[in-house]
């Protein structure tokens, strides 16, 4: 399917430099790395559209977005507001229970 195993192979190690930052508690080159990652799962979950598979990467999109969002919440002293991440991760295990329902009516066809 298209290429999407070249982009997911870009996209992790960014996800795993913007956590690495989070944890070491690099301020500006954490925030400054929430950019490339989001942009690389939208284009994935874009490239998906049409595919079952683009509702596991809504739910990575989701996912992403929480997990920046508590990590700006920490670096930036609105910690009180971190729980609205729960909102994006509820979305994304929506878009996992889509996608595997999707696959077994696929597969029972």
């Amino acid at each position: 399917m298209f290429d999407l195993r070249k982009w997911e192979n870009i996209h992790i190690p960014l996800w795993l430099l913007k956590d690495t930052c989070w944890v070491m508690e690099w301020r500006w080159l954490g925030v400054t790395m929430i950019v490339p990652t989001v942009l690389v799962a939208f284009y994935i979950l874009i490239k998906s559209f049409g595919h079952v598979e683009f509702f596991i990467n809504l739910a990575i999109v989701f996912w992403i977005s929480a997990n920046s969002f508590w990590m700006a919440s920490e670096f930036f002293g609105f910690v009180e507001y971190k729980n609205l991440a729960v909102i994006p991760f509820s979305l994304g295990l929506l878009s996992v229970t889509v996608f595997y329902l999707k696959s077994r009516i696929i597969s029972k066809d």
